[in-house]
């Protein structure tokens, strides 16, 4: 076995730039960097970062160099990744006896900082700082958002504690590391086991509690509660993996928050789900609440990549371009979508080659094809996506003010009350109030949805 330095460059820059690499031989045996496992851990909080697993590949992020002991005269397939706008390296090299060094250089076919696009990743956890610091410029992404979760650890004295990884490292509205372009934030993940979950980004501090709810906990709290919280502070609420069924119902007050302009934008991961999303998403899109989407990995162990799912957005800061809903979420694909009266148009490209898009104004396919397609439109909304080879989709643009269809609020208002007969018959209360008060904004948040254009568009 031959010691062999490894370099990865940018092409345009010659620097050594972070990547994702592979390295592998004709009978499947991989190679790891030195000081890296050849086996390592993929369950949940288990030693995440710094390496990866995908099916049967084993991936590890390195600095743009590393030294990885390699034999001489095999075939050699070398992969490396960087995000949807570098070209994949994926070569076949045969070392040379002595041979100690080998040079590769990745490529951009694209550059949307250029265009004013930052790539960010709203929600990962378990992470230390530093490494997903380096997992994100592996990734391409600007900015990747690490969220503080409670979570259980067995210790060795038979006793099972909760800790809140990260939470020390808490840094609300400045990046807790940031350098070459890339920065990671820490802030909250805050849940509840029926009612849901939202990732609070950009607040001043943590807001507490991180939980509430559950068998041990009364329910004496809100989504609410931390959505005002993280607004005082100037924050951004995302309801995170929004209409998954949670404890027997849907949407819960995570929905009535929605309606009620407490949440700013949808997650959309991807990871499996019980419930389809665009279904729901397309509901409360034709209820006329155009809520933006942004795109989350979700990574909590070594078997995602940061990015896997990421939201590129347009504007002033980030923050700004969600809100005013300049965004899509993508696993691979760039998206373009514009629209100058009655015309839309539409655009999709992955690594460089066209790929297939869509048109979908109020829950309908108006158009399809390869590379760009456009169409008319009528009053509603209009949003592109791309399903093959690999997911993308952008917010909705609103169309005119139309009523919002009958059925998309009948279905909606249907969720609505499985949350109120929920909150009267099964929560658990001990300050009657509390209980009257999340009633009270169920019925405030039906009456948003049924009263003609009661629910405010997102523009």
């Amino acid at each position: 076995m031959l010691t062999v330095h490894l370099r990865i460059t940018d092409a345009q820059t010659y620097r050594p730039t972070p990547v994702r690499l592979r390295i592998s031989s004709p009978d499947g045996q991989e190679f790891p960097p030195l000081g890296r496992s050849r086996e390592f851990p993929t369950g949940r909080n288990e030693d995440v970062g710094g390496h990866l697993r995908l099916g049967r590949e084993r991936w590890w992020y390195i600095d743009g160099t590393c030294e990885v002991p390699l034999p001489a005269g095999v075939p050699l397939r070398i992969q490396v990744m960087k995000g949807p706008e570098f070209t994949p390296i994926n070569e076949t090299v045969v070392l040379g006896t002595g041979q100690i060094s080998l040079r590769l250089a990745i490529k951009r076919w694209t550059n949307s900082r250029a265009d004013g696009w930052q790539t960010v990743d709203t929600r990962c956890h378990f992470l230390p700082p530093h490494t997903a610091w380096l997992e994100a410029q592996a990734e391409d992404i600007a900015i990747a958002h690490l969220l503080a979760v409670p979570q259980p650890f067995l210790a060795h004295d038979g006793n099972t504690y909760i800790t809140i990884p990260n939470l020390l490292a808490f840094s609300g509205q400045t990046p807790a590391l940031e350098r070459d372009g890339c920065a990671v934030v820490v802030n909250t993940f805050n849940t509840h086991p029926v009612l849901g979950k939202v990732a609070l980004l950009h607040a001043h501090r943590p807001i507490f509690p991180l939980t509430f709810g559950g068998v041990d906990a009364t329910d004496d709290w809100s989504l609410a509660d931390w959505c005002a919280q993280c607004h005082r502070k100037k924050g951004l609420v995302v309801w995170s993996e929004p209409f998954e069924p949670l404890g027997g119902i849907i949407g819960g007050e995570a929905l009535v928050a929605a309606l009620l302009g407490h949440i700013d934008a949808l997650e959309v991961t991807g990871g499996p789900r019980k419930n389809p999303l665009l279904p729901w998403v397309y509901r409360l899109w034709d209820a006329g609440l155009l809520l933006p989407l942004v795109g989350a990995s979700g990574k909590e162990s070594n078997q995602t990549p940061v990015g896997a799912m990421r939201t590129y957005v347009r504007g002033p800061s980030w923050i700004a371009g969600i809100r005013a809903g300049q965004t899509f979420v993508t696993a691979g694909p760039l998206l373009t979508l514009a629209h100058d009266g009655e015309r839309v148009r539409a655009s999709a490209q992955w690594h460089g080659d066209a790929t297939t898009v869509e048109i979908v104004a109020n829950g309908q396919v108006i158009a399809s094809g390869r590379g760009e397609v456009e169409a008319t439109v009528l009053p509603g909304w209009v949003a592109a996506r791309c399903t093959q080879p690999a997911f993308a989709h952008t917010s909705a643009i609103p169309i005119g003010s139309p009523a919002p269809p009958a059925a998309a609020v009948a279905v909606l208002q249907h969720l609505i009350e499985q949350t109120r007969e929920w909150i009267a018959t099964q929560g658990r209360f001990t300050q009657p109030q509390r209980q009257q008060t999340l009633l009270a904004r169920c019925q405030a948040a039906v009456q948003r949805l049924t009263t003609p254009h009661g629910a405010d568009r997102k523009t």
